[in-house]
């Protein structure tokens, strides 16, 4: 039976997940605050709408009426998707989880309050002035976060407590949503950073793919590995944690699970109810990427095995470095002669600096020369600007 799918967030993530729907014979309609998003390029039939305003969501749900509502994003009005539950819609994973994650003061005290996971210390602050006192408490160097934020943007990290004015401005320029509100962590000295993508299913167990590792710069990611070189002790134990927090959650998806990992021991950071970006890599390593994964699990489809193609794979990202309303590319070609390459195009419309534009994936012998091929094959693409 066809069904209809409202993807809340049309962008390159969303966009995929459009791709993993369609293959299977779904109707999907993608929804953003702006014409010609990704996803929408792709998708069925799409909206324009200010997500946190709740009568525009309202005004869409009953105009479509989807079976299930994906929430790919946190800017939402997410305390309409319990009335859309209540309504007989399938929200992704559930409308509690979408609540709960979208808001780093919610997650975080799930996962340290209620179910005792280890976390960094932590903090919240509504003003500059008190993000300086809290700052304080906390120690430096610490991270500041906004509370609602996509993608890293607005994270940084601060060295010097006079510096607390830069911090807060940096972070309001990440905030999304309605709450001018940031998180202070403790600084980790950690030995990796790494995601677990926790797939839930409906009526079978728990699965996970191979732990991801990846880099940041700037808060957002630029490149990711698959495997994390971890141990198997760090390993079952991230699985257990990933799996505890999940279950309190509920529902049916992928969630990118991120992890602090120093030796064998392991600490939560932050969770998405959604396919995460470190996970692009998944189009490469094997055969059911995590957007398959995220819209089998939601569906209930069967998920018997997930078949890795290599020993290891690796994701660059593709930036670009300047403002633009008309953007070519150039060099695929050579991206693409590097044998066990691909390279996937966003299509996004405009650009501003450090936004990204494409991903470049290769796989290899080990985790170091699949990094190494995946950054000269986005380095080999160029974007060229015309204003």
């Amino acid at each position: 039976m066809t069904k209809k799918l409202m993807i809340l967030g049309a962008g390159e993530l969303g966009r995929e997940v459009v791709i993993a729907a369609k293959r299977l014979g779904h109707y999907v309609i993608a929804v953003d605050r702006y014409e010609g998003a990704p996803a929408m390029q792709l998708a069925d039939t799409s909206e324009v709408i200010n997500m946190l305003d709740a009568d525009q969501l309202d005004k869409i749900v009953k105009k479509h009426n989807p079976t299930h509502i994906i929430p790919e994003i946190e800017a939402i009005r997410t305390e309409k998707l319990k009335e859309f539950e209540d309504r007989g819609i399938n929200v992704i994973p559930t409308a509690e989880a979408a609540y709960l994650t979208m808001n780093r003061v919610a997650i975080r005290e799930v996962a340290s309050e209620e179910l005792n996971l280890r976390t960094a210390k932590y903090a919240y602050a509504k003003s500059a002035e008190e993000l300086k006192e809290k700052a304080t408490l906390i120690g430096v160097p610490c991270v500041i976060k906004p509370i609602m934020s996509s993608s890293g943007k607005g994270q940084s990290t601060l060295s010097k407590i006079d510096d607390f004015q830069a911090a807060w401005d940096f972070a309001a320029t990440g905030m999304r949503g309605d709450e001018q509100e940031v998180i202070i962590e403790e600084f980790i000295k950690f030995d990796t950073e790494i995601t677990l993508l926790t797939i839930k299913q409906i009526n079978a167990e728990t699965l996970y793919v191979k732990p991801i590792g990846h880099r940041q710069e700037d808060g957002d990611y630029r490149e990711s590995w698959l495997p994390a070189e971890i141990s198997d002790i760090a390993l079952k134990r991230a699985q257990e944690m990933s799996k505890k927090v999940t279950d309190r959650l509920g529902g049916a998806g992928i969630f990118g699970v991120e992890f602090f990992i120093k030796g064998d021991e392991v600490i939560f950071s932050e969770l998405s109810p959604r396919p995460h970006d470190t996970g692009m890599v998944t189009l490469i390593s094997q055969d059911l990427s995590e957007f398959d994964l995220h819209v089998r699990a939601i569906l209930g489809l069967p998920i018997p095995k997930i078949q890795y193609v290599s020993n290891a794979a690796a994701s660059a990202v593709i930036l670009a470095d300047r403002e633009s309303k008309k953007i070519s590319y150039k060099g695929i070609d050579q991206a693409l002669a590097i044998p066990d390459t691909e390279v996937i195009i966003f299509r996004k419309l405009t650009s501003r600096p450090n936004r990204r534009m494409g991903v470049a994936l290769a796989r290899g012998a080990t985790i170091e020369e699949s990094v190494k091929k995946a950054k000269e094959a986005a380095s080999l693409v160029e974007l060229e600007y015309d204003n």
